[in-house]
């Protein structure tokens, strides 16, 4: 519990920076709504017909005129990216900072396993992504509310839901590769994070790199897919917490193997 409440007290800057700007982004994004809501209803057919820039961002299938269809892709976009990137800085540094700060001897002097380490780290992830998330969702709420939208309950909360998963993926997969690396890898992290982002695009974009939807988080994000159907894509969602699993386990065999420097 000590060491849970140590990671939480050294990541609180990160949290209520990267929490505020992705709030203070998402609640910009919806005050802006009303302004733009006319001129989104002439241009919404001229957005779903731009062919592949349509198809990649998922315009095609979503009216901007109406309130969802706008914040699908707009306000969807900063959550994943946001969200996205904060995870994967989460999880790539959960372990290899040790080593980078030169803390990592220290640590591991104490009479505490190395399975209780990684999951007192691993913890204090899914706490800052439950908080990140938690803040989040409830500004938007309330500048929902100050525009007097009413959005359907549960896409609303589908939506929310579903990018959740993906920062939990993300910092999972980071997590694991953070067993494996002896520096903190913010580039790592943020690579992976913009890779899975652009592996999304390219499936969007041709039907012979479909199967990049079951490699990226972001396939069972697409805002587009979630408000037609009115569910989460199954397969890829499946596919993606397994990817996660293997994350939290390679972390777990290699770290209690690993020579600490």
């Amino acid at each position: 519990m000590a060491l849970l409440k140590h990671e939480l007290r050294q990541g609180k800057i990160a949290l209520f920076l990267w929490t505020g700007i992705v709030a203070f982004m998402l609640a910009l994004c919806v005050l802006i709504y009303p302004e733009m809501k006319a001129q989104m209803s002439a241009i919404s057919g001229m957005f779903s017909n731009m062919g592949g820039f349509s198809a990649a961002f998922g315009m095609d299938k979503l009216n901007f005129g109406e309130f969802m269809g706008f914040f699908g892709v707009e306000c969807g976009n900063i959550l994943g990216l946001g969200g996205g990137f904060f995870a994967a800085l989460l999880g790539i540094q959960a372990l290899a900072k040790e080593e980078k700060d030169g803390t990592a001897e220290f640590l591991l002097t104490h009479p505490i396993p190395r399975s209780r380490i990684l999951l007192a780290k691993l913890g204090s992830v899914c706490l800052q992504l439950t908080a990140f998330t938690a803040i989040v969702t409830g500004v938007t709420l309330l500048s929902i509310a100050a525009i007097h939208e009413q959005p359907d309950p549960k896409t609303f909360a589908l939506l929310f839901l579903a990018y959740f998963l993906l920062q939990l993926e993300i910092a999972a997969v980071c997590f694991g590769i953070s067993a494996f690396i002896r520096n903190g890898g913010p580039a790592i992290g943020l690579g992976i994070a913009a890779l899975f982002y652009f592996f999304n695009i390219i499936a969007n974009l041709t039907k012979s790199a479909r199967f990049l939807k079951y490699i990226t988080p972001f396939g069972y994000t697409e805002s587009a897919d979630i408000i037609a159907k009115g569910s989460l894509d199954g397969p890829c969602l499946a596919v993606g917490m397994a990817l996660g699993l293997f994350g939290i386990a390679a972390a777990f065999l290699q770290y209690q193997k690993k020579d600490i420097r």
